[in-house]
């Protein structure tokens, strides 16, 4: 079986107001509410894993990437998260990414594609159940 060996990740997060919220990590600090909300915050995370995945797996297929641009869309109905009654998940229903890619010469991006599929951490968590386990201190 592959490297087993995992990387930890710490982040911390303390109440600003309401609406914000200062998170910290090993490489510095960012308000979520200030900046962006907490869904855009996430799906920015998706685009910017899906880059990064698809820089690696580019490099591992000898593919000269020109450019990369990236699109996300979902939808959330804040019906429950407002209390409410709703026949919907309080959460994202889906999630659409659009890539497109300029590449040096005929690369196999079809390939490519599933490659960075595979392999990115961030969409593999949103797209498979991850679990969560929230307690007090």
């Amino acid at each position: 079986m592959g490297d087993s060996k995992l990387t930890h990740y710490e982040v911390s997060a303390s109440r600003v107001s309401p609406h914000r919220t200062r998170v910290t990590t090993d490489d510095g600090e960012f308000t979520v509410g200030h900046d962006v909300n907490p869904v855009e915050c996430l799906l920015g995370s998706v685009l910017a894993c899906l880059n990064s995945t698809a820089t690696t797996v580019a490099r591992d297929m000898d593919i000269d990437i020109k450019s990369l641009e990236a699109t996300v869309e979902g939808d959330v109905n804040y019906a429950t998260y407002l209390g409410k009654d709703s026949e919907d998940r309080p959460g994202l229903q889906d999630i659409d990414v659009t890539l497109s890619v300029e590449a040096e010469g005929d690369a196999d991006l079809d390939a490519w594609l599933s490659a960075v599929e595979a392999r990115c951490p961030v969409s593999d968590n949103v797209t498979h159940e991850t679990g969560v386990s929230v307690t007090l201190d």
